[in-house]
């Protein structure tokens, strides 16, 4: 399948998981994105492991596909002037360094923008690049510390616990990759390219609407609640016995169908428990009610009884589970694509489809400068005149 951003051209100068993020997202969208990255190291993340894969980093190869790379040093002024002919061939460009590097170096959109007008800047921050701490370093652990986040994640009266996913960086790189597109969209009206912010504290500040909204309406501070949510209950993990399953009664009647599946009817008369903001206030009673009962009869066999009367539930899998899980098998979304170096490699398609189809995968992820001379020979050619 063909991507929308074919024949978009990307200069990728991004490091760790956000940038990264964001441009694969546009490169498997058709983007022909080029990674520029410091000679003898490249991007920090080719470091980092284990686990590595073949001598590979698994995370440099997770965030990297669908381009190619490029060694520019840009503290020379070579380095620099290839980087101005890239930017020159370029309709965006995306950076997540520390605030201000390449402006320093004359590099910043102001300069960028002024060589090709239509070019879409994309300066990607960790506290938004203004402000007491506008260029000041961010990565996700921070930023879910400083957000708030990491102070309602955990169980209640434990010590926080960060998301173990890099939700605010990978949650940046889709908002870019959304920035990008808008961008590019205006530009088919405007004809003029444009300067787009987008941030990792801007990012959490999104991803909390209801706390947030709760907070101004009521002054209510949210507390850890382990697998739980404000706001709803029972909407949670709970034991069984062998394992934990999340059951999620969302209304009035599916907390009715949960208790007569468990053959808990007398819940539904207890006054604590009547409607669902009496249950909210007493999710502890509660919890332990049901996990009273739900302890009594292994996962299966739960899940299969709240499933025959409608009652949203589900085993907690670990990866194992879920890479052979029937559903993800039919989904396809963990294909097995050709790798020149690792034998089985499998990755993860990017999560939506056009008539049924996930977008190609066209490239594995580059060795470091895997395509310097495939990109910049021909730019300096046409500087010189050549055919």
């Amino acid at each position: 399948m063909m991507g929308s951003l074919d024949g978009v051209r990307v200069i990728d100068v991004t490091m760790s998981v956000a940038g990264p993020f964001a441009t694969q997202i546009l490169g498997d969208l058709g983007a022909d994105v080029i990674k520029v990255e410091r000679p003898d190291v490249g991007d920090d993340t080719r470091k980092w492991g284990p686990p590595f894969w073949e001598g590979e980093s698994c995370s440099f190869i997770s965030l990297n596909r669908s381009k190619r790379s490029v060694v520019l040093d840009l503290k020379t002024e070579e380095g620099r002037e290839d980087f101005r002919l890239l930017v020159d061939s370029a309709d965006v460009l995306v950076q997540n360094l520390r605030p201000g590097s390449l402006t320093k170096l004359g590099l910043g959109h102001e300069e960028m923008r002024a060589r090709n007008p239509r070019l879409i800047y994309c300066d990607m921050t960790g506290y938004g690049g203004r402000g007491p701490l506008g260029d000041a370093p961010a990565y996700d652990p921070l930023m879910q510390a400083f957000s708030g986040l990491m102070s309602m994640t955990g169980e209640d009266g434990g010590a926080p616990a960060r998301i173990p996913v890099s939700v605010l960086d990978q949650g940046a790189g889709m908002w870019t990759a959304l920035a990008v597109m808008d961008a590019l969209r205006n530009r088919d009206r405007t004809g003029e390219g444009t300067h787009v912010e987008t941030s990792l504290m801007e990012t959490a500040m999104m991803w909390m609407p209801s706390q947030l909204t709760g907070y101004f309406a009521a002054g209510v501070i949210p507390q850890r609640l382990g697998s739980g949510t404000v706001g709803i209950y029972p909407y949670a993990a709970f034991p069984t016995a062998d394992n934990w399953i999340i059951i999620a009664a969302g209304n009035q009647s599916l907390w009715e169908r949960l208790c007569r599946a468990i053959e808990r009817e007398e819940l539904m008369e207890d006054e604590r428990f009547l409607l669902n903001p009496d249950r909210v206030a007493h999710r502890e009673e509660l919890f332990e009610e049901l996990a009273r009962t739900l302890r009594e009869r292994p996962s299966a066999e739960w899940l299969e009884k709240l499933a025959s009367v409608g009652v949203p539930s589900t085993p907690i899998q670990t990866l194992d589970q879920v890479v052979r899980d029937e559903q993800v098998q039919a989904m396809g979304i963990l294909p097995e694509i050709p790798h020149p170096r690792i034998e089985g490699f499998r990755t993860i398609a990017l999560p939506l489809r056009e008539n049924g189809e996930y977008p190609d995968i066209r490239r594995v992820a580059p060795l470091l400068g895997e395509h310097t001379d495939e990109v910049i020979g021909p730019l300096r050619a046409q500087t010189r005149g050549e055919a």
